[in-house]
């Protein structure tokens, strides 16, 4: 049988994406739907969830790809338009044996790709590797497969809402950014108590508002202005498949991801007390020691989705989160990132209290750091100057954790440097309680970077 050859940029660390037309296509689609079948045959699967996003291109790409499982043999259940995390639950409730949702994710319009699930488990790295290699040698396995759609956006509704913990009414905006998450929050906002603006929740693959990615600034103003127009206490928005969250107080201020996490660990702590939370690499020290301060055991680990929701199986932790904003949460839920449903958890922690959003983040200590910088470097070349930047901080007797890339301890504060998985940089970010133990480590993170050939970027702001 023919073999099929992905672009090679395509196969990415955590999952599937490229541009349409250009690098990804439907035959692409239809052929990932042959080698996934063949991945799960070999490990004894026969049906598989289907689900797409609201972007342009993905109702031909998840076509192709049902047709792809179809022809190898495997049974396939179309639940049709809606969140990523819509589509994990699919994958843990119809009793499948696997899932693919067809989403671009958080990226421009013309993007587009695949996040893939075998027996309720993510797919990621060496798999990923590996679908490419059956692909190429066009080891398909051969069948006809039953199609059927089945639609589980009520089902879905009706699981987020029944963590939900009443009390005090919430005015709260919400901001689908035109992204997968529209019906559902449509249908989610009509149940709940209290005052809540929908901006955005019209599926648009044209994204005509803003970009759907939460952790930028400027995806948040018209979220910022709805909030200060109508006094709400909070708003809510989404990425373009709703898999990550940003959440804006009531006095217009940001909460970052490891911000947010501190608020709702306290709810899990409480219940579970020392509960084991766990945070990326990327996340204020802050976080980490607010959660050992009410009790909770907190565990730095490596950044990506598809990392974290491994290690919280592994040692069963109940909550997680990323600064990028995925909150995992596996106490009485099922242990994926849903923006949705972390936004339910977080309404219910406010519901229970007199105290605003903006206090609980006032709260929190203050510290002063850098934005998330991204500094070109070439694929060949940012792993060997992760290798040669823990060299010398090594010979230097530094306080290390190298987990993923280098955070670097200091009494000033802490500075991370790490090779993206994902594209030619390097990601950096630094923290401190002032500005001039801020400037301090920032100088030592360029030292570093000039020591192995790379330019430190001007920070913005």
């Amino acid at each position: 049988m023919t073999g099929h050859h992905f672009d090679p940029t395509i196969l990415r660390e955590y999952d599937i994406r490229g541009i349409v037309g250009e690098t990804l296509n439907e035959a692409d689609a239809e052929a990932l739907g042959r080698a996934y079948a063949m991945l799960l045959v070999e490990r004894g699967g026969k049906s598989v969830a289907v689900g797409r996003d609201g972007r342009l291109s993905s109702p031909a790409l998840e076509t192709a790809l049902v047709e792809g499982l179809r022809t190898s043999g495997i049974d396939v259940f179309r639940i049709g338009l809606g969140p990523t995390p819509m589509l994990y639950f699919a994958g843990h409730t119809l009793g499948v044996d696997g899932a693919v949702m067809v989403t671009g994710s958080h990226n421009p319009g013309s993007h587009n790709g695949f996040k893939l699930m075998i027996d309720k488990k993510p797919l990621f790295g060496e798999d990923i590797v590996r679908l490419g290699a059956i692909a190429a040698a066009g080891n398909f396995a051969v069948g006809t497969g039953k199609v059927t759609q089945r639609p589980v956006k009520d089902a879905y509704v009706d699981r987020l809402l029944a963590d939900f913990r009443g009390g005090r009414e919430l005015q709260v905006g919400w901001d689908a950014g035109n992204g997968a998450t529209g019906e559902v929050l449509q249908a989610v906002a009509a149940r709940l108590p209290g005052k809540h603006v929908l901006l955005n929740e019209t599926v648009d693959g044209h994204f005509p508002a803003h970009h759907p990615d939460p952790t930028e600034p400027k995806n948040l103003l018209q979220l910022q202005d709805t909030i200060k127009r109508f006094s709400l206490d909070l708003g809510v928005a989404f990425d373009g498949d709703g898999d990550r969250i940003g959440v804006v107080d009531g006095d217009g201020n940001i909460l970052w991801g490891d911000q947010l996490l501190v608020i709702l660990a306290s709810e899990v702590v409480a219940a579970q007390p020392g509960a084991l939370i766990i945070a990326d690499v990327k996340a204020s020290q802050v976080l980490f020691d607010e959660i050992a301060r009410i009790g909770g055991r907190p565990l730095m680990w490596r950044t990506g989705h598809s990392l974290i929701k491994t290690k919280m199986a592994e040692t069963g932790a109940p909550l997680a989160g990323e600064m990028s904003g995925h909150i995992f949460y596996a106490h009485r839920y099922y242990g994926y990132d849903d923006a949705l449903y972390a936004a339910i958890r977080l309404l219910s922690i406010l519901s229970a209290t007199d105290q605003s959003l903006a206090a609980l983040r006032r709260r929190l200590p203050a510290v002063v750091n850098t934005p998330e910088m991204r500094i070109p470097c070439p694929d060949t070349r940012k792993f060997a100057v992760i290798r040669e930047v823990k060299a010398r901080l090594d010979h230097a007797g530094a306080e290390v954790t190298d987990i993923d890339g280098v955070r670097v301890s200091t009494a000033r504060g802490w500075w991370l440097l790490r090779a993206s998985n994902t594209q030619a940089v390097l990601v950096a970010r630094a923290e401190a309680a002032d500005q001039a133990g801020l400037d301090q480590l920032i100088d030592q993170l360029t030292n570093q970077l000039a020591a192995s050939g790379v330019t430190m970027p001007s920070i913005p702001g």
